[in-house]
């Protein structure tokens, strides 16, 4: 059993790997072998898909003012983290809609994801299931980076701008193949706002580690930060192997850690809104065929994108 998911995940990630567009693609692509067979009957033709669209809400921040707060929290900005509401409306009614957003807002939103989800199964909207289960996966897998909850999102308060890149591209970008992304099943969340929340205090929690860390090993004595790799027919500066191996091995298995707990999270989160929407036959809806009015819908958001005006945070991978 587990040799056959090795196997999957050497097949999936023969590209070259990043938390950034194809870690997200893959996240989402490996969630669905978290699925019963009663789900992922329909989630699996449409592995293609549920992949290409878990980039769109990344594309979407240059076009969408409103898009860059859902892809992350700073947590530090805020008094009391016991203390902030879960629900969106209290956190409004407490802090004001322009505050939480300059703070950003990715646990509500996740869950505001979660229920549009839920009614799209209930509706038996096959269209609507597919794209939200492609973005909230892109939300939930954000959730779960460190830098994604707080203000020192790129090391720029602490002299160490790039680490972003670093932990999330980087890093994953040398040593996904190693790792183990068995998870297990997907399974069924009472709460699924309180879990949203709780991914992202524990991702807060290790801001700490990740900053301090790679602090110390920039300041000891050894081979420098950086090096020249080429890619393609360019040669571009980027931080040594050598130098993020060392940072990889100190972190012990965080990154690796969080992404099997996006798998997972996605997984469950997927199970949960099919059960409380009254589990629809999903066999029902692999005939799904676009309708004009989606479409549409699809033509108006790729329209906007080519746009990208808005400017968001100045780091790779938010």
């Amino acid at each position: 059993m587990k040799f056959g998911w090795l196997l999957l995940v050497a097949v999936l990630c023969a590209a070259a790997p990043q938390w950034g567009f194809f870690g997200h693609c893959q996240i989402n692509r490996l969630a669905v072998f978290t699925l019963p067979l009663e789900v992922s009957v329909f989630y699996k033709p449409n592995l293609d898909y549920l992949c290409q669209q878990s980039t769109m809400p990344d594309k979407r921040r240059y076009a969408v003012k409103e898009e860059a707060p859902r892809h992350f929290i700073d947590l530090d900005h805020f008094d009391s983290l016991k203390n902030i509401p879960k629900f969106w409306k209290q956190a409004v009614e407490k802090y004001g809609e322009d505050s939480l957003m300059a703070r950003g807002i990715v646990p509500w939103h996740a869950y505001r994801e979660y229920l549009k989800l839920r009614d799209a199964f209930f509706s038996k909207n096959a269209n609507r299931v597919l794209k939200c289960s492609a973005e909230i996966g892109h939300y939930i897998a954000d959730a779960h980076v460190p830098l994604h909850t707080t203000h020192n999102y790129n090391g720029q308060e602490t002299g160490q701008e790039g680490i972003h890149a670093l932990w999330e591209s980087r890093l994953p970008e040398l040593n996904f193949a190693t790792y183990d992304f068995f998870v297990g099943r997907a399974s069924y969340i009472k709460n699924v706002q309180e879990k949203i929340w709780e991914a992202a205090l524990d991702a807060h929690e290790k801001v700490d580690s990740v900053l301090q860390i790679e602090k110390q090993l920039y300041h000891e004595k050894g081979e420098g930060k950086f090096s020249f790799e080429t890619k393609g027919r360019q040669t571009v500066k980027t931080v040594s192997a050598s130098y993020a191996d060392r940072y990889h091995d100190r972190l012990k298995g965080m990154v690796e850690r969080q992404m099997r707990a996006s798998i997972k999270m996605i997984g469950d989160v997927w199970y949960t809104a099919w059960v409380d929407a009254g589990q629809p036959d999903m066999k029902a809806m692999l005939n799904y065929k676009a309708t004009q009015e989606d479409l549409t819908e699809e033509h108006k958001e790729t329209e906007q994108l080519k746009a990208q005006k808005i400017k968001s945070r100045p780091h790779e991978g938010e």
